[in-house]
């Protein structure tokens, strides 16, 4: 099934504000790992700034498979990536990928404590918290089965993570509204689609309302690393990205 969204009419366009990267901010932020809170500080390329720590290389000497292969690194620790998984999304053997990820963990000390905490906590608890204190619970942390306990360790993981993106943009989408609303804009919040809101904007409206939610939106909730939102512009929801 596809979605096709258009403006109202030929005096309106979409606008789509995406937050970038919002849950490797998020991980970043709750494991205080200096070298990732560093880097989006620093607003650097992350996948880039990750490749060169684990490759042992010049920032600038980065190549782009080196890069690939730390972001596709960056994203699965999200989802706990084995090594058999990194290799099978990677042209990596299963022991290069097994390597890599040794060196992210080396690489990023306080992320791996960060996870064994989360995955301790949920043993302990029955369930983990997002920024907002809301609760995933884990009726299988616990499990005498391997399989069914190790994909519960994941979601001790993920959840937070993912959980508080979630939180997130939802109080940006209050924010949002309730100036929409009081300042009287013409223009309408269509939509959420994963880390991205959607608007059906007057062409009139276009700079300030840009201006409006990428502010309300970067500031919905302070962490330790910046958020970041990409805005795009267009005739329709493809050409707004």
């Amino acid at each position: 099934m596809y979605i096709f969204l258009i403006p109202r009419d030929k005096n309106h366009v979409l606008l789509a504000a995406d937050y970038s990267q919002i849950e490797l901010r998020i991980i970043a932020a709750l494991s205080k790992d200096e070298g990732m809170v560093s880097a989006f500080r620093n607003k650097e390329d992350i996948h880039q700034a990750t490749a060169a720590k684990v490759f042992d290389v010049a920032l600038e000497d980065v190549t782009k498979a080196q890069r690939s292969n730390a972001k596709t690194v960056n994203f699965g620790i999200i989802y706990g990536v084995s090594a058999f998984g990194l290799s099978q999304q990677t042209d990596l053997s299963r022991g290069e990928a097994k390597e890599l990820i040794d060196t992210y963990y080396a690489t990023y000390p306080k992320l791996r404590n960060y996870i064994h905490e989360q995955v301790d906590f949920a043993r302990d608890n029955g369930y983990v918290t997002t920024v907002l204190g809301r609760r995933r619970y884990l009726k299988d942390i616990n499990s005498q089965n391997a399989v069914v306990r190790g994909a519960a360790e994941r979601n001790a993981v993920n959840a937070p993570i993912q959980g508080s993106a979630a939180d997130i943009i939802k109080l940006a989408m209050i924010a949002i509204q309730h100036r929409l609303v009081k300042e009287n804009w013409q223009s309408k919040m269509l939509l959420q689609v994963h880390d991205e809101l959607v608007f059906d904007v007057p062409k009139e409206e276009i700079d300030a309302l840009q201006t409006m939610v990428k502010t309300e939106m970067e500031n919905a909730f302070s962490i330790d690393v910046p958020l970041v939102v990409d805005i795009g512009i267009g005739n329709n929801w493809l050409e707004a990205h």
